[in-house]
Formats: C-alpha cells, sequence, structure tokens
C-alpha cells in the first residue's frame, strides 16, 4: 500500500512539472502590459514622482519577463507580466490623479477670485 502511495505522489509530482514546463510563452500579455506602459507614457507618468516609480517598476517586471521567457519559464513570466500590468496601470491612475488635482486647485482659486470680487 505504501509504494503505491509512493508511486501515486512520484506520478502527481512529474505531471505536474511536466504541466509547469508545457505552459505557452505568455505572448499576448507580454503585449497587454507593454501597451499598458505605453499608455502610461503617453498620460506623462514619468512627470508623477509616485507614478514615475511604478513605470519604471512595471518596466523592469517586462525586462524580467523576457528573460524568464527566454529561460523557458512561462509561468513565471506570466507572473511577472501580470505585476507589470498593474504597475502600468496604477502609473496611469497616479498620474491622472495629479492632473485631477491641479484642475481642482485651479478651480478652486478661480472661485475664491471670484467671492472676493477680483476679477480673473
Amino acid at each position: 500500500m505504501r509504494k503505491l502511495a509512493l508511486t501515486t505522489t512520484a506520478m502527481l509530482l512529474y505531471m505536474g512539472a511536466s504541466a509547469c514546463a508545457t505552459v505557452a510563452p505568455p505572448s499576448e500579455r507580454l503585449t497587454t502590459a507593454e501597451a499598458a506602459i505605453r499608455g502610461a507614457v503617453e498620460v506623462d507618468a514619468n512627470t508623477v514622482p509616485r507614478a514615475a516609480l511604478h513605470l519604471k517598476l512595471a518596466q523592469e517586471q517586462v525586462d524580467k519577463a523576457k528573460r524568464f521567457i527566454e529561460e523557458g519559464s512561462n509561468q513565471r513570466a506570466d507572473l511577472a507580466l501580470r505585476q507589470a500590468q498593474a504597475d502600468a496601470e496604477l502609473a496611469i491612475a497616479l498620474s491622472k490623479e495629479h492632473d485631477m488635482e491641479e484642475k481642482t486647485h485651479t478651480a478652486q482659486a478661480k472661485v475664491a477670485k471670484l467671492k472676493a470680487g477680483k476679477p480673473l
């Protein structure tokens, strides 16, 4: 009985390792992550310090994923690309938040001037 359990465990481990080894390269996720990075660059995320940090992290994760793909570690590449996409999307959100804060401050200053009876 114990030999059967060991044999079954060994087969499951082999099948699990084989399944990991045959994961296809995450080319679609790579394209998506790179598009998210381009989107962050387009909204000038590199000019907002917090957004720039996440943009840099996203690019580093894409570079790491490309190395994983070359090594055949497609599952690790997929995880790195998921992180890259999340970081790039966060960079976009932080950049947009910064823009909205600036617009809010400008609008508040205009309102204060109008309330004070000063011309814009």
